[in-house]
């Protein structure tokens, strides 16, 4: 075995093209050009303010609470300060350009899709067997077993187990059709009887339904949604030339 091996860019390519990720990348590529043509053509400027504070908190997400640290992280990452002002950069006009395109159009479109972000805290149980579902709601609502109970016997996941199958809040567009039906129909605390879907046996406690309400993380939210849509159109309308060496053919 040797000691040392030489990697080079083509050594990168080449494996980057066997892993299928290229086409991922050439997104990435496109949707960077596309938002810094179209934040031009709108005005929007990063002030060198911004741009340190948005670094602050790129060193806070990554745990860089010093300047070792810092240069560690860039050296692991084969990057170089120009880089990671870069990478500043980029995060700052994205969210720029999004806010800008999209922050006057939040309220329009909460009332139009308000239903969608109507919540539910709730417990959920699957299973795979149907005698078992049943036999297990009717023991619940006999008041012969807990749900928790049940959740500690059934479900697989440790941390899932251990949480007795809570969910926590989780908005009515992110759920299933038929388990969404069931949901919001009933007056909480409520265990619906078991839902059949493609991912086996629902057994799901409700324990209240949040109304929504535009807040500033929903604000957020949509405006990263909207941006996120708007983008997708944008590159998929984009033709490019792909450059590459000739590597492993």
């Amino acid at each position: 075995m040797t000691d040392s091996i030489l990697i080079t860019s083509q050594d990168i390519l080449h494996q980057l093209k066997l892993s299928c990720k290229l086409p991922e990348i050439i997104e990435q590529i496109t949707a960077d050009h596309v938002v810094k043509a179209v934040a031009l053509e709108n005005g929007i400027k990063i002030e060198p303010e911004e741009l340190q504070q948005a670094a602050d908190k790129i060193r806070l997400a990554n745990n860089l609470d010093s300047a070792a640290e810092t240069w560690q992280w860039l050296e692991k990452n084969y990057l170089s300060i120009d880089d990671f002002e870069k990478i500043t950069y980029s995060s700052l006009i994205f969210g720029k350009l999004a806010a800008h395109l999209f922050e006057n159009k939040v309220e329009e479109y909460f009332f139009a899709h308000q239903l969608d972000y109507a919540g539910v805290i709730m417990y959920e149980v699957i299973l795979e067997d149907e005698d078992l579902a049943l036999e297990l709601y009717y023991a619940i609502k006999e008041g012969e077993i807990s749900f928790y109970e049940v959740a500690h016997q059934y479900i697989e996941n440790i941390e899932l187990r251990r949480a007795c199958g809570y969910r926590g809040l989780v908005r009515r567009r992110d759920l299933l059709p038929e388990i969404s039906a069931a949901i919001f129909t009933v007056q909480p605390p409520q265990l619906l009887k078991p839902i059949f879907t493609s991912r086996g046996i629902h057994l799901i406690l409700v324990e209240e339904i949040i109304q929504p309400e535009l807040n500033a993380q929903l604000r957020q939210q949509i405006v990263a949604y909207l941006f996120a849509e708007w983008l997708k159109q944008q590159t998929q309308q984009v033709t490019y030339q792909l450059q590459l060496e000739s590597v492993g053919g």
